[in-house]
């Protein structure tokens, strides 16, 4: 097991409450320029979960399971900022109020713009939600450390999650991280610039067909651990030749230009110390076993296979 310094980690309750569906109200355009009005960002997402695809919805920068905030009139404000800095990948969620109460569910991570955490619970549990109910987060994860690997540098990871991802320790200082899709860093769009990845994603651009068929990235699905090739997420979101990152897919396939699934960062290294292996079953719901799950008889199965 990789060693950590998990035991001093500062826990965090966090309250929030589900978001609204969000519109823009008025025709947006897609890369091709044709106008469009789809569902998007936010809400109680019934039949879209961790695992399903993140291509072939009618939408544009779907957001599945339940979408958290601590205040949707204030999404850049105290307090959702820090429920957004201080909810990690793999961070335990309970409902507290109303029909659900007691329900538990699985951070995914967290998508920037619409300033969201997104939270996986059952469909059985979704039917239940109100948008006033209360949802506790146990915020654990920023701070974390790879004792071992002090230049490849974790964010937004729970600990739980770390060790669920099947990570493998190589010669020479490495580690060799199951994913499901290697992604040439000519595809991140939207977010590269960003002055830190403690909260948001930025995208997998899918506007070149070619590229997207080469790469397999229209096997991604909604969960999905992908590698983000010589991009280094170290002190914001930039281009560096041999850097990896490798990040959490959190949102649908997008319309928009610049846009496309969204990724929320895992960990990163400036140098290829991080080696991406291609694992058809390295998805957050296969891992810790919830949402769809392609060999659900057996603990850690699932995933479509990338190119």
């Amino acid at each position: 097991m990789i060693r950590t310094n998990e035991e001093k980690l500062v826990e965090f309750l966090l309250q929030c409450q589900p978001g609204q569906p969000r519109t823009r109200g008025n025709w947006e355009v897609d890369h091709q320029g044709t106008p469009f009005i789809l569902p998007s960002i936010g809400g109680i997402t019934l039949n879209i979960q961790a695992g399903d695809s993140a291509f072939g919805w009618e939408g544009d920068h779907i957001e599945p399971g339940v979408s958290c905030t601590a205040d949707t009139l204030k999404p850049f404000e105290h307090p959702n900022v820090g429920l957004q800095v201080y909810s990690c990948a793999g961070n335990r969620a309970t409902v507290m109020t109303g029909e659900a109460k007691g329900a538990e569910g699985t951070v995914l991570g967290h998508h920037g713009g619409s300033e969201h955490v997104i939270v996986d619970f059952s469909r059985d549990v979704k039917e239940k939600l109100l948008y006033n109910d209360t949802i506790i987060i146990r915020g654990r994860g920023q701070g974390l450390k790879l004792v071992d690997y002090p230049d490849i540098v974790p964010f937004n990871l729970d600990p739980r999650l770390l060790h669920a991802m099947k990570i493998r320790e190589a010669e020479g200082g490495v580690l060799e991280v199951p994913v499901t899709t290697i992604v040439p860093p000519v595809c991140m769009g939207s977010g590269i610039g960003s002055a830190h990845v403690a909260k948001g994603d930025y995208d997998i651009m899918t506007s070149d067909p070619e590229t997207v068929e080469e790469f397999g990235l229209d096997n991604i699905r909604l969960g999905d651990f992908v590698a983000l090739m010589d991009h280094d997420n170290r002190y914001g979101r930039a281009y560096r030749k041999g850097a990896v990152s490798i990040g959490i897919v959190v949102h649908s396939n997008c319309l928009e230009a610049g846009h496309g699934p969204g990724v929320t960062t895992l960990m990163t290294a400036a140098s290829p110390l991080i080696r991406p292996v291609l694992d058809p079953e390295a998805d957050i719901a296969d891992r810790l076993g919830f949402g769809t799950q392609l060999n659900p008889g057996r603990k850690g199965g699932g995933g479509k296979k990338s190119k």
